[in-house]
């Protein structure tokens, strides 16, 4: 655990060393030119290997998650003088490193909304703490997994998943707001209400993946397609394209958990997600608002869509890297070294509901 410590500091100090570079890169080449694309493509190639040097789910899968795919995506565009890193005036570097290295978004002020602003914070506020006594909840359900079905236990995984990546989401949110002063976008806005699957993937789940995904993939593909089909078609190769690159990033994301390789599974995941968005786009399109189904209906549904094929292609994988069982001996590590100040190997525990 002591090694893995280090490495997770050396690889972050490599991570800020080099945008520290990428920094002076956009201000030495101001403009979009061969040298600079050149000058930023190193720190790309680097990004993708650096959380290679990490083992743990939590440590290596989020390192990978926030660098290896945001925070790439985020200097690329930079090199192309687009997205949050690039703007006019150019950010301080107070600034910039933490947005470039973190799922985050500086949320525009409005002082004509703050009391709903407060509002809304105080009950986030509240609905973190049900999800932390959820989660705890979640924990002891597992200790009779034995006896439970299959089907009820991934369940299980889906909402520890969610509560998961929105706790770990919100530290970092929480941290950048108390550093940097500012206010934040949510990383989530409560996907389980979601009316359909263009509400569940573009408004409501994991935000910074599609507030990325926009202008690296979307964009310039719905801008190409757009001169060979009609333009009310062109959005179709854009979905599929960005629910593509999202496959790929995740499978990324995944061998970096588990080290097993790649077995197309999990893009197979999100490019059925993307066909399955593309057809209700489609069908959208083509009533053109005479025939809606109602909200009550149609969100239950479209969640429940997202669960049953995430049993079927985003689980798989999952089990197979024994990431739950990682995930459990790391956090029993972490409580470990809470309640004694010693650092213990992971390999040394065992979860005792698994």
């Amino acid at each position: 655990m002591e090694g893995e410590i280090n490495n997770l500091i050396l690889v972050w100090l490599t991570v800020v060393v080099s945008l520290c570079y990428c920094y002076e890169v956009s201000k030495i080449f101001p403009t979009v030119t061969k040298a600079r694309l050149l000058a930023i493509l190193p720190v790309s190639c680097l990004f993708l290997c650096l959380p290679l040097n990490l083992t743990s789910i939590h440590l290596g899968g989020t390192t990978s998650f926030f660098i290896s795919w945001l925070s790439n995506f985020k200097i690329m565009l930079l090199a192309f003088n687009k997205g949050p890193l690039s703007s006019n005036p150019p950010l301080p570097l107070s600034r910039f490193i933490p947005l470039a290295c973190f799922p985050i978004k500086f949320k525009v002020q409005d002082s004509v909304n703050l009391p709903a602003s407060a509002k809304k914070r105080d009950k986030s506020i509240r609905s973190y703490v049900v999800k932390m006594l959820m989660l705890a909840i979640l924990v002891r359900v597992y200790y009779f997994k034995k006896i439970l079905h299959p089907k009820i236990v991934l369940l299980c995984y889906c909402l520890h998943i969610y509560f998961m990546l929105e706790m770990i989401l919100a530290l970092v949110s929480s941290a950048a707001n108390a550093l940097l002063r500012v206010e934040l976008e949510p990383p989530f806005d409560e996907p389980y209400l979601s009316t359909s699957l263009q509400d569940f993937w573009g408004r409501r789940w994991n935000l910074m993946v599609p507030n990325i995904l926009h202008p690296t993939v979307y964009q310039p593909v719905r801008s190409i397609s757009a001169r060979f089909v009609a333009r009310k078609w062109a959005p179709i190769p854009a979905v599929l394209a960005t629910f593509l690159a999202s496959g790929l990033m995740h499978e990324l994301v995944f061998y970096n958990i588990g080290r097993l390789k790649p077995t197309g599974e999990v893009t197979c995941f999100f490019l059925l997600h993307g066909v399955s968005l593309s057809v209700e786009i489609g069908i959208k399109k083509r009533v053109n608002g005479k025939f809606t189904v109602p909200e009550i209906v149609s969100g239950p549904l479209a969640v429940a869509y997202v669960i049953y094929t995430s049993f079927w292609l985003f689980f798989p994988p999952f089990l197979r890297c024994r990431a739950e069982i990682k995930g459990c001996t790391e956090s029993l590590a972490f409580v470990e070294f809470l309640k004694t100040g010693r650092l213990v190997s992971p390999s040394e525990l065992s979860c005792p509901f698994l």
